[in-house]
């Protein structure tokens, strides 16, 4: 009798009604980290939010094309926008395609594969950082920086003429603060996912997952990364372009 009921059950789930695959249907540690890019997601939408209306109701505010027009440790000071920040999302996006081939590695067991995506991908995370540092010290020698007011003579050159000067403090000032806070909490992710990477892949060398039969963790890792650079391309808009 238990047969026949476990035959007919059967049967109505193979039906066209019955219905697909329940998208709950996931593995516990993949759900968690997705609960956590959503909620991270949050964080970094207010941040920029803010940015965008104090930058949208300021009557001035610096010029991206004058701003980031140098390129830090060299003497090109004009004609050059935006080629340093070019770089640095150029590293970012190819460190991002480096886990994409990690976790399809992973998923043919290709242990020595993963190891060797996974070394890129933290090579582009470490060359990324560093060349934010650079960013950040250039600015800094700039007159840029939390709570500071930049001299008169650098505000001349980010702004109009005609503008009142204190106006000028005032908009250099919130720029400078929005633009190191919330780089540098995209540094700090970043900079996170590079130590998890690592550990990623000493656990890969130690041959963890493959006896566990399964790189499910580079996956987890790799969303976490997907999610950071998909960040940069919000921030790079917001400041850079914008």
């Amino acid at each position: 009798m238990s047969t026949a009921v476990t035959q007919q059950v059967d049967e109505v789930k193979s039906t066209p009604w019955s219905g697909g695959r329940s998208p709950f249907n996931v593995e516990y540690g993949k759900m968690m980290m997705w609960f956590f890019l959503l909620s991270d997601a949050f964080t970094f939408s207010s941040l920029l939010i803010a940015y965008g209306a104090l930058r949208f109701s300021a009557p001035t505010w610096p010029s991206p094309s004058l701003v980031f027009q140098s390129i830090p440790g060299t003497s090109v000071e004009h004609g050059a926008p935006l080629v340093f920040v070019g770089l640095m999302t150029f590293i970012l996006i190819m460190s991002s395609v480096t886990m994409v081939l990690a976790v399809e590695a992973g998923h043919r067991n290709s242990k020595k594969e993963v190891i060797w995506w996974m070394i890129g991908t933290i090579i582009g995370g470490l060359m990324f950082l560093g060349c934010q540092a650079l960013e950040w010290n250039h600015l800094h020698s700039e007159g840029f920086w939390w709570s500071a007011i930049p001299n008169k003579e650098t505000l001349e050159e980010f702004f109009a003429k005609g503008i009142p000067l204190a106006q000028q403090q005032m908009s250099s000032h919130q720029f400078a603060n929005l633009f190191f806070t919330i780089t540098g909490f995209h540094g700090f992710h970043v900079f996170s996912g590079v130590v998890i990477n690592i550990i990623i892949t000493i656990n890969v060398l130690l041959g963890t997952y493959e006896r566990r039969g399964s790189y499910l963790m580079v996956e987890k890792v790799g969303l976490y990364w997907h999610f950071v650079d998909l960040v940069w391309v919000f921030v790079f808009t917001f400041f850079y372009l914008v």
